[in-house]
């Protein structure tokens, strides 16, 4: 598995556990690029869906992927605060391609003042029947779910107060 460089543009490609392709961001710049962790930013960058439509992203993002969690996180940053999408998803890997991580349609939204709502639980158990989540795999992403939740109310990695205005910061500095 390669090492994504600070300061590079990278795809984000995210795939369903069945193998096809889910959602690509066709730009994203590497904040921070390590073995275990990938830190990214974009603004306004075209998004493509599985069956080929095209949209662009509203508002800067810091985007956090880890090695280690069947999780990632993204900080959306909007008039009225920082707005959390979290997807439940495998550890990502960096091919020297992309960014790649499977996508499994549990989401947590959380809001400014840290309130949260637990989406797609229909669409999570359809898919798990569908292609056969295998009970680890299940297991995993409902402890992962805690795991989260934890880290919302602690406040911890993405969540901590002035995680993502530090990391924006940064990628500003990359947009001059």
């Amino acid at each position: 598995m390669g090492v994504p460089t600070e300061g590079e543009p990278i795809q984000i490609h995210s795939y369903k556990h069945n193998g096809y392709i889910h959602r690509i961001w066709e730009e994203t710049t590497v904040l921070k690029g390590s073995e275990t962790l990938v830190i990214g930013g974009n603004d306004r960058t075209i998004v493509t869906e599985s069956d080929g439509r095209t949209w662009i992203t509203r508002e800067p993002a810091i985007c956090y992927f880890h090695s280690q969690y069947w999780f990632n996180i993204i900080g959306m940053l909007r008039e009225d605060g920082v707005h959390y999408y979290c997807n439940l998803s495998s550890p990502f890997i960096y091919d020297g391609e992309a960014l790649k991580y499977i996508d499994y349609d549990l989401d947590i939204k959380v809001f400014p003042d840290m309130t949260y709502h637990l989406l797609d639980e229909d669409e999570y158990e359809r898919h798990r029947r569908e292609m056969k989540y295998p009970e680890v795999i299940d297991h995993i992403l409902k402890k992962n779910v805690e795991k989260l939740i934890k880290w919302i109310h602690q406040r911890k990695g993405p969540f901590a107060p002035d995680f993502i205005d530090t990391w924006y910061e940064r990628y500003l500095t990359y947009r001059k």
